[in-house]
């Protein structure tokens, strides 16, 4: 029961902690994105989407150049004795940076929805920038940034490679549901695999199910405009 239990509860708290931060990461950089108006903004676009097409091992690798303890900003981060590699915390950075992508795409598809004109008429009646975003195109754009937010928890869920890279498999620290599930196929512990690859089928089915519930609703809503 322990070989089920600890690496489900750790995959839902870095699955929890990876949404959030591509939730908040995600979103502004969709709304920026949906509001620039620049040649440059396709590219930076393919750029934040990369993690979305490359194979999670490279994308684990740049992870290790970035934050490994002779890292570009590794060494940094051990001034402030803050270390990622082999830690539950690096398993977060990985299952953020392959979320990331499937919030900036939804949110982004989201904000480029919103009738413009909206936006004008809150101008008008004198509100802020800021209370525009909160009041108006915020909660216009809300389906489809939950829909982004629900598929981002799924693949948080589901990360293998890249948080193999970088957080290893620590039973009990870094070994998520995926890194168990590899174990025990590798250790012939074929009962403890199929009840791991049942929770996680189940957990993914029903995550998708709730988005695939936002986005029909979403996308009938663009439809009418």
């Amino acid at each position: 029961m322990t070989g089920l239990v600890v690496p489900l509860l750790l995959s839902l708290k870095v699955a929890g902690w990876a949404t959030l931060f591509a939730a908040v990461l995600g979103t502004a950089a969709a709304f920026g994105l949906a509001h620039w108006r620049s040649r440059w903004c396709n590219f930076v676009d393919s750029v934040l989407t990369l993690p979305l097409v490359l194979p999670p091992t490279v994308m684990g690798y740049y992870l290790l150049v970035l934050f490994g303890r002779r890292g570009w900003l590794g060494v940094w981060l051990a001034h402030w004795n803050i270390e990622l590699v082999f830690t539950w915390q690096g398993a977060v950075l990985a299952a953020t940076v392959v979320a990331f992508p499937l919030v900036l795409k939804s949110a982004r598809a989201a904000f480029e929805e919103v009738d413009p004109q909206l936006c004008n008429a809150a101008r008008v009646l004198g509100s802020s920038e800021a209370a525009i975003f909160f009041r108006v195109v915020l909660p216009l754009a809300s389906r489809g940034i939950l829909a982004g937010v629900l598929l981002a928890f799924a693949r948080a869920l589901g990360e293998f490679g890249a948080t193999l890279m970088i957080a290893g498999n620590i039973p009990g620290r870094t070994q998520t549901l995926s890194i168990a599930i590899y174990e025990a196929v590798q250790a012939g512990n074929d009962d403890l695999a199929n009840i791991l690859v049942l929770v996680t089928s189940v957990t993914c089915i029903v995550v998708l199910w709730l988005a695939g519930h936002f986005l029909p609703a979403y996308g009938r809503r663009g439809s009418k405009r």
